[in-house]
């Protein structure tokens, strides 16, 4: 592997708590974080450095699993085990917790903005998956409750350009949901993971879709279109490769790099794995390849990985340590 990821800085950010998850804001100037603390922390360069710029400690009362940046970057949204959701508003260096979106029964595991900015998703231990509407007037109502899961539902992620959404969940199952005559409803199962979902990500053009599991696979899925030759219908998607033999434990994130296409992924066994695609190989059956690897990439379970939206490259990581890191990621090929 001549490709390497190379450590550039590490930061308490949750001690004595697990860090759940990190998300880059829409420039890549903030990092938030988010923890078993409770709280969230937003962090921005200063120098060299990285400080802790506020801490958001009263929206929760349990473990915060989730963040998400609006689309333009003055919103961040917050998904906890207390049932709730919220809505933090930027105010030059801080941020006001503007609403607190209630209704689902059991933890809120994720939230995710749509590229509009216009909608939110949400789903949980109870299930669902909820979609949000906002209004020019900050206010927010549930325009959809979408029930395709059997079980706990780990993760919503919105496809890049179109209000299409995409959740995984322990019923090792993925949904694909579009709007339908003004209500949500799931287009698409994809089966073909033999544990819990823990995580998806779509690639830059939103053509496939990346998913990791309890099962120690990523497989990547393409959506067929009707004249592919395969019977297929539209919206259907079908798995086109399967990483398999590289995780020694359950993988718990994939992050698919916007600027240069290379797959993160976040691991139990404390690393952290870099792939790329051979652009040699037929694209109806890609081929990837491991690129960059950092066995001990924590000194424990990898829970996040996030690439920074405008430095190609630049990778954030978390973990049950409490623990953030910043890598460079630099690949000759």
């Amino acid at each position: 592997m001549k490709d390497t990821l190379a450590p550039v800085l590490r930061l308490s950010a949750h001690p004595d708590s697990r860090c759940w998850y990190v998300a880059w804001s829409p420039k890549g100037s903030l990092l938030a974080s988010c923890g078993g603390d409770r709280a969230v922390r937003i962090w921005g360069k200063e120098g060299d450095n990285w400080e802790c710029k506020c801490v958001l400690s009263d929206g929760h009362q349990r473990t915060v699993r989730k963040v998400a940046w609006s689309p333009c970057g003055n919103y961040l949204a917050s998904a906890s085990f207390d049932a709730t959701t919220c809505i933090w508003k930027k105010k030059n260096d801080d941020f006001e917790c503007l609403t607190v979106l209630e209704g689902h029964e059991n933890e809120v595991k994720c939230v995710a903005w749509a590229p509009s900015g216009n909608l939110l998703a949400t789903c949980s231990r109870d299930k669902s998956v909820w979609i949000w509407e906002v209004d020019e007037e900050d206010e927010y109502e549930c325009v959809s409750v979408v029930n395709s899961h059997t079980q706990d539902v780990k993760h919503v992620v919105w496809h890049p350009t179109q209000e299409l959404l995409a959740s995984a969940s322990y019923d090792n199952k993925v949904c694909i949901y579009k709007e339908e005559d003004d209500d949500w409803e799931c287009r698409a199962t994809l089966e073909g993971h033999t544990s819990t979902v823990w995580s998806l990500s779509f690639d830059p053009e939103g053509q496939r879709l990346a998913s990791c599991s309890d099962d120690r696979t990523v497989k990547i899925w393409k959506e067929c279109t009707p004249g592919d030759g395969d019977g297929s219908t539209d919206g259907a998607w079908k798995c086109v490769c399967t990483l398999s033999g590289f995780h020694s434990r359950t993988v718990y994130d994939v992050a698919w790099d916007r600027l240069t296409g290379a797959l993160a992924t976040a691991c139990g066994d404390d690393g952290v794995r870099i792939f790329k695609e051979d652009t040699t190989a037929d694209p109806e059956q890609p081929v990837f390849y491991l690129s960059a690897h950092m066995p001990k990439a924590h000194s424990q379970d990898v829970n996040c990985v996030a690439w920074h939206p405008q430095e190609a490259g630049l990778l954030a990581t978390c973990s049950d340590n409490g623990e953030i890191a910043i890598w460079n990621y630099h690949s000759d090929a």
